[in-house]
């Protein structure tokens, strides 16, 4: 896929409201200026996590990194729903919940009947098998794992892990989409522990 193909991604579904989950939406608001959604099954979570948003941007413009109205124009993209079923059809959609991998399965079965075909689905899982995921969806082709770092707005590092499905498509589409929010990405194999949590593992044990 060429990047004038990718670059029809204009919508974003960022499922979980969590730290993660907020700074994807928002560098994806505010960078790539895609329309965000996110979907979060606890309205107390989504409060959280809006207000974090906002705080962020606050923050921004305190140093001088963001104005009173680019902080209106990337709040004016967002929006959130309590369910799945609420939601709107999006391009392309990040899940970001707790790693957990039954939950990941049943949220992946849900958006393939809720969403058109050719959404793209992608995991921010940093270790859970990215097929055996994708093998929940209605079309495995278009699952990809997309491992952000935290905080999302500071880390500039992506990693990009297809599972064994994953068409040549859907891997640049999610490369490009990546480029868009200003991130560098690096790609992984489907195996336990992807390259971050491999890399970082032998420190946490030596510990």
């Amino acid at each position: 896929m060429t990047t004038g193909q990718s670059s029809k991604i204009k919508s974003m579904c960022v499922v979980g409201a969590g730290q993660m989950g907020i700074g994807i939406g928002l560098v994806a608001a505010r960078v790539a200026k895609l329309k965000v959604q996110f979907v979060d099954s606890s309205p107390a979570q989504l409060e959280k996590g809006l207000q974090f948003l906002d705080k962020l941007l606050v923050k921004d413009m305190s140093k001088g990194k963001c104005t009173e109205d680019e902080r209106s124009e990337v709040k004016s993209r967002i929006s959130s729903v309590s369910s799945i079923s609420e939601m709107s059809n999006a391009d392309f959609v990040v899940e970001a919940v707790s790693e957990n991998v039954e939950l990941k399965r049943k949220i992946f079965a849900e958006l393939s009947e809720k969403l058109p075909l050719d959404t793209i689905l992608a995991t921010n899982t940093s270790s859970i098998s990215i097929t055996k995921i994708a093998s929940a969806a209605k079309k495995p082709s278009n699952v990809i794992g997309m491992h952000f770092m935290n905080p999302v707005p500071v880390m500039k590092l992506v990693e990009i892990i297809p599972g064994l499905q994953t068409s040549k498509a859907t891997l640049a589409t999610t490369l490009d989409l990546a480029q868009r929010m200003g991130k560098v990405t690096t790609m992984s194999q489907d195996v336990p522990g992807f390259i971050a949590n491999r890399l970082l593992m032998p420190y946490i044990n030596e510990a």
